[in-house]
């Protein structure tokens, strides 16, 4: 494939993704063969059958080249806010928003658990995936600052709950990763990220403290649920005596 063709194929959104699911695809087996710091924009473009410029306008540099579509999760996720009606509880809107991420990783799975592995083993590429958890939180941030203005703390609930958000999302997709990253564990995935939501102060009740009385609350139940260590039996006078 000539890197003409490659840009004849860019000019449809489906020609686009085709290309770019190469150029990542191309991008995961250097690097896991010759590694990192061996593998240069040019490689990646051959492998991929495509010119150093066609590279160039899908990625500024070799350490984007194996980063998930971010800007499309991004989009995604301002698409779900905007479509929203007015009148939607905020708690599962930001967890329908976040959820839509999950499918940059469904769309090859083979390649989300090369992904996991090389950014656990190349700073670059783990302080370029760590760079992008910001546009997600900020995101998040301006969305629900938007729909609590005029709360009590509707700056500061937003904040947090941005933060929770991207930082759950991201533990659950470690966590799915981790354990091999097969589609038949997605939902569980989710589970685990929905596990969220009690923790998010954008429930009915006014204020964080709402958010600490439940913690305290569910600890309580645990520590009642949870039995203590056997006293040892006191004996009574008469049982001394016997």
């Amino acid at each position: 494939m000539s890197d003409a063709t490659g840009t004849r194929r860019g000019r449809s959104a489906e020609g686009r993704a085709e290309v770019r699911r190469e150029l990542v695809a191309a991008a995961a087996g250097l690097f896991a063969d010759r590694g990192y710091d061996e593998t240069t924009v040019d490689d990646i473009a051959t492998a991929a059958g495509v010119g150093r410029r066609t590279f160039f306008r899908y990625f500024r540099g070799k350490e984007d080249a194996l980063s998930p579509d971010h800007e499309l999760g991004l989009a995604r996720i301002a698409e779900v806010f905007a479509g929203a009606h007015s009148t939607e509880p905020l708690l599962p809107l930001v967890l329908r928003a976040a959820e839509t991420v999950f499918d940059l990783y469904l769309d090859d799975v083979d390649i989300a658990r090369q992904r996991f592995q090389l950014v656990h083993d190349v700073p670059a590429l783990r302080d370029r995936e760590s760079a992008s958890v910001h546009h997600y939180r900020r995101l998040f941030t301006r969305e629900l600052t938007a729909r609590l203005a005029g709360v009590p703390d509707g700056e500061l609930r937003a904040a947090v709950s941005a933060a929770a958000l991207v930082a759950a999302h991201n533990q659950a997709l470690r966590r799915w990763l981790a354990d091999g990253g097969r589609r038949g564990d997605v939902d569980t995935c989710r589970e685990h990220f929905r596990r969220v939501a009690p923790m998010l102060p954008l429930g009915d009740e006014p204020g964080l403290e709402d958010v600490t009385r439940r913690l305290e609350r569910a600890a309580g139940v645990l520590e009642q649920r949870t039995p203590g260590p056997m006293m040892p039996r006191q004996e009574t006078p008469q049982q001394r005596t016997g």
